[in-house]
Order: C-alpha cells, then sequence, then structure tokens
C-alpha cells in the first residue's frame, strides 16, 4: 500500500521512431503493467495499439504539470508515454514547479523504452530525402544524368578533405556522398521497368562483400592484405566473366589514376607487359605513373599534393607583392 504522504514518481518512457512499434525493453514492459496510470498526450501514438494488444491501460489527454504531480500523491506511479518531440511544455512545467521550491515533487525519471541500433539515422535520411523528392520542386525534376556531375564533386571534395585532415569537414563530406547515394537510389524506385530502391543498392552490396571476404564470412583463410587483395580481384573476374584485366577500369578518370589502376592490374596480374613505344609529355607522364604505382606511390595524390605545396607558393608571393604596394602606397 502507498503511503499517504510518499512523493510518488513520476516517469517519462520515450520511444524510437527508428524501431518498430511495440518492440519495448523488458523493464518498460515491466513498468508499463506495474504502473498506477499509464498517460500519453498524443492519440495517435504508434505505440497505443501495442500497449491495448499486451492490456496496458492508457489515458490519452492534455498534460499539465501540476496535475501530474498531483496524481502522483500517496506515492502512486504514473507513466506518461512521451511523443516524438518529447512533450516539451510538460518537461518545463515540471522543472518550473521543481525549481519554485513550493511544491514536494515527485521523483523524476527517464525511461528510454527503445533504442536507436547503429546506423538507425540513415533511416531518417531517407524519410528526408523522400519527402524532399515529392514536395521540392528541383529535386523532383532531377534524373540520374543530371546528378552525375555532382557525384564527381562531391568525391574530389571527400579526398580533399581526406589528404588536408579536417575532420569537420570529412564528416559533411561523407554525408554529402552519401546524399548522392540515397538521392540516385530515390530516383531509380520511380523507374517503370527496372525500378530500385536503397534497400535493394544495401542489398546487393552486402551479398558482395560477404561472397568477397570468404576469410572473415566462410572458410577461407587470408593472412596478408595482398592475399585478401588477390582473392577479391578473382572472384570479382568470376563474377564479372571478364576477358581482360583491363575490364571495367573507367577511362574517364584523371590519367595518372587511370595509368596507376591499369599498371596495377598488370601487376597484380602477373603479367609481363612493356610500355608502348612513344614520345612526347603523355608517354613521359605514363612512365612516371606505372614507376610509381610500382613503388606504392598514388601519383594522383602525389600531383595534388605537390599542387598544394605550388598554390601555397603563389598566395605566398601574392602576399608579399599586396605588402610592398602598401608599404609604397
Amino acid at each position: 500500500m502507498n503511503a499517504p504522504d510518499a512523493p510518488g514518481r513520476i516517469i517519462l518512457l520515450t520511444t524510437t521512431h527508428r524501431v518498430a512499434p511495440g518492440l519495448l525493453s523488458w523493464p518498460a514492459w515491466q513498468l508499463l503493467h506495474d504502473a498506477d496510470q499509464v498517460l500519453c498526450t498524443d492519440p495517435a501514438h504508434p505505440q497505443l495499439p501495442y500497449l491495448r494488444e499486451a492490456g496496458v491501460g492508457v489515458e490519452h489527454r492534455d498534460l499539465v504539470a501540476d496535475e501530474l504531480v498531483d496524481a502522483c500523491t500517496g506515492g502512486r506511479t504514473v507513466v506518461v508515454v512521451a511523443s516524438g518531440e518529447g512533450d516539451p511544455r510538460l518537461t518545463d512545467g515540471l522543472a518550473r514547479l521543481a525549481g519554485s521550491g513550493r511544491v514536494q515533487m515527485p521523483d523524476l525519471e527517464l525511461l528510454p523504452g527503445s533504442y536507436d541500433l547503429p546506423g538507425a539515422r540513415l533511416l531518417d535520411l531517407v524519410q528526408v530525402m523522400d519527402r524532399i523528392r515529392r514536395e521540392c520542386p528541383w529535386s523532383s525534376q532531377q534524373t540520374h544524368k543530371g546528378l552525375a556531375k555532382y557525384g564527381i564533386e562531391e568525391a574530389y571534395e571527400l579526398v580533399e578533405a581526406i589528404e588536408d585532415g579536417d575532420r569537420t569537414e570529412l564528416r559533411e563530406e561523407l554525408g554529402d556522398v552519401l546524399l548522392q547515394v540515397v538521392f540516385h537510389a530515390r530516383i531509380a524506385a520511380e523507374d517503370e521497368e527496372e525500378p530500385f530502391d536503397i534497400d535493394d543498392v544495401a542489398g546487393t552490396i552486402v551479398t558482395k562483400l560477404i561472397h568477397r571476404h570468404p576469410h572473415v564470412f566462410g572458410d577461407y583463410t587470408a593472412q596478408t592484405p595482398e592475399e585478401v587483395k588477390a582473392h577479391w580481384l578473382r572472384t570479382k573476374a568470376e563474377e564479372k566473366q571478364r576477358d581482360s584485366v583491363t575490364d571495367g577500369v573507367p577511362l574517364g578518370q584523371p590519367g595518372l589514376a587511370l595509368a596507376a589502376k591499369l599498371a596495377s592490374r598488370v601487376r597484380t596480374a602477373g603479367l609481363d607487359v612493356e610500355l608502348p613505344p612513344g614520345t612526347g609529355l603523355g608517354y613521359e607522364l605514363l612512365a612516371l605513373a606505372v614507376r610509381a604505382e610500382a613503388e606504392g606511390i598514388d601519383p594522383e595524390a602525389a600531383l595534388r599534393a605537390a599542387g598544394r605545396a605550388y598554390r601555397d607558393a603563389i598566395r605566398l608571393v601574392e602576399k608579399g607583392e599586396a605588402g610592398a604596394d602598401t608599404v609604397e602606397g
């Protein structure tokens, strides 16, 4: 029996919309069944049908802080099933009462009834992208071809963030690249002949990763990164049924990267291929790129690093000239 002067308890039960309603923790279910009263402000709360099915009686009404405190008189336990917004008006009111010092407050507790799983915020991204595709005048008109240039731009910006070592910029640029994936998948879902969506995209890469990592998910053994890469390339060749090691190498990539990629394919396949005869800068750059790849150097990254150093030298000269102009003026 509850003591007449006991302060009671107010427990705010929170849930995440990223987990299917009804999937609550065992402490949450115990609390809901044992509580003296369960309240909810939202009559359309997604948890309500499941609570009723489990025999939990829920009253839905506007909650006022004073009334909620009074409901706990006699040591009663009142559970509030929080809305998606968290009921800030109620919690702010309780905070004001607690700070006033004129009211004997019940114990205030927060109990998460369900938790986000790793990657759960990706569901938010999919929902936001779906709405933008429907309602935004610009986004609703975009096509795969129209967006292609942005994919290239975002990839370059990601590489720049990595090379600069800027963690904040890296996080943002990864998000921009991820947006391109989700955007294209949303457009693909509208195709009348061959539709697919983000789940199909994710399912495809999951299947591929498992198949190409038998040393992780199967019985194959790989002790070194080189063994892993060799198996990856063999498996990839079998899947694609390619006739040449050059198949699948995009010719539209930057020239140094293209040369290094071809050299990597040749070296990995154990082929003895001499560089094509020719004169001129292009053949000299080809030879440099092949040599760099053999030495474990990314020629494209090396040239970008040198380019940044050149940019800094230019800026230094510009500052010097600007300073000289100021002195003369």
